[in-house]
């Protein structure tokens, strides 16, 4: 009961804060940052600073989580969530928005890490299925975050809107308040020096190889999904296709993916995580090269439900894996890891997909996203078939 109080409580604070945050994040924070003045390329950074602060410091609030437990964090994340956006008002040049943005990126910072050691925390059995609910919530706040930003915005200005997100924020607290409070279950820990600690985290992430491939297929797979939502619209308007219908493609892709999360990870739990991500990683990557060949309305729906479907198979399934194969001790400190190599996909996607673009063209960034994603594939079947099993880890640490 407890464990499912929990559950509950997590995944409701999770899905207040990250709709709220969603809202300022598009269109909000685009149109906010060129009335201040900024050139496209500021613009960019702005919008993808955030993401970079997660990146380098997931890792770092994973190994302190482990060490003095969620619960705080998980406060302290909340009230970064709940303040920062009642300081968007004090805010005049683009350069100010950048240091603004950067504090906004410790509560994503925060939160990745430490939700996802809390989810895994709470059961032993059927946690890739655990994810996909999580997952879920939290994807409907990324389709939600957006419309009700873009509807804030017909009567209000930017500042405005980032004062109603401070104050939606406030009800994560709620939950966040009701979670049973962690204990800590490796008390060795608490005697070990915090750099100590550090660096074994880290030893026992880079020898945990369920890391390594699950982080890197997820950055692969943002790589692609990120390069596509930069640039599939601008292709398609170069083919005269509705920006509209592009709007709805990437509506049904999202859709799909967040509906289909708990049976992606029911998937997992039933058939083995490792044959549940090869379906999914191979999903993808037959769809994205098919979008060059699309034609009307019934092509690109087929397309964005078989890519949010493979988004769905994949992503429960690598977070349980890691999961499964790493000391409960660290467990925070993984999901850091994980969570930096996925922010890297999402920084590289975009960039790496306007070289392709300047080096070759649309049709071949698509098709050469697709070999990406498949070869992502065949590496996680080779070693399912030649490394280690989905549970065969056991990491020594000192009790």
């Amino acid at each position: 009961m407890k464990q499912r109080r929990n559950f509950i409580g997590i995944t409701a604070a999770d899905f207040i804060v990250r709709s709220a945050y969603q809202i300022g994040k598009t269109p909000v924070l685009p149109i906010f940052a060129a009335k201040l003045g900024a050139s496209w390329g500021i613009l960019g950074f702005i919008v993808s600073v955030s993401t970079l602060t997660g990146m380098v410091l997931k890792p770092a609030v994973g190994i302190l989580s482990d060490r003095w437990g969620r619960y705080w964090w998980l406060v302290v994340g909340t009230a970064l969530f709940v303040g920062v956006p009642f300081l968007y008002r004090f805010v005049q040049t683009p350069e100010g928005l950048i240091g603004i943005r950067v504090i906004h990126g410790l509560a994503t910072a925060i939160y990745g890490p430490v939700t996802l050691a809390f989810v895994a925390e709470q059961t032993l059995a059927n946690r890739a299925e655990k994810f996909g609910w999580f997952g879920m919530a939290r994807q409907a706040g990324y389709i939600l975050g957006p419309a009700i930003g873009g509807w804030l915005l017909l009567t209000m200005n930017p500042v405005s809107v980032f004062n109603i997100i401070g104050l939606f924020s406030c009800f994560a607290f709620m939950p966040v308040f009701l979670l049973k409070k962690d204990r800590h279950v490796h008390s060795w820990i608490d005697r070990t020096p915090i750099r100590q600690q550090a660096v074994e985290a880290l030893k026992v992430g880079i020898k945990t190889p369920s890391i390594w491939l699950s982080g890197g297929l997820e950055s692969g797979l943002f790589i692609a999904l990120y390069a596509t939502k930069a640039f599939l619209p601008v292709y398609a308007s170069s083919l005269g296709v509705s920006i509209a219908l592009i709007g709805t493609f990437f509506a049904i892709q999202e859709g799909t993916h967040m509906v289909l999360k708990p049976l992606g990870g029911r998937l997992g739990d039933r058939f083995g995580y490792i044959g549940v991500i090869f379906i999914g990683m191979g999903l993808v990557g037959i769809a994205l090269p098919l979008l060059t060949l699309a034609n009307g309305m019934f092509g690109l729906v087929l397309l964005a439900t078989a890519i949010g479907a493979g988004q769905a198979l994949v992503f429960p399934s690598t977070i349980a894996l890691v999961s499964t194969q790493i000391s409960s001790a660290y467990t925070g400190a993984g999901m850091g890891l994980i969570g930096t190599l996925k922010n890297a996909g999402k920084v590289v996607g975009p960039i790496l997909g306007g070289v392709l673009i300047d080096r070759f063209d649309f049709n071949q960034m698509f098709q050469l996203m697709g070999v990406l994603l498949l070869l992502g594939a065949g590496l996680i079947w080779y070693w399912g078939q030649h490394g280690l099993s989905p549970v065969s880890v056991n990491v020594s640490v000192q009790e």
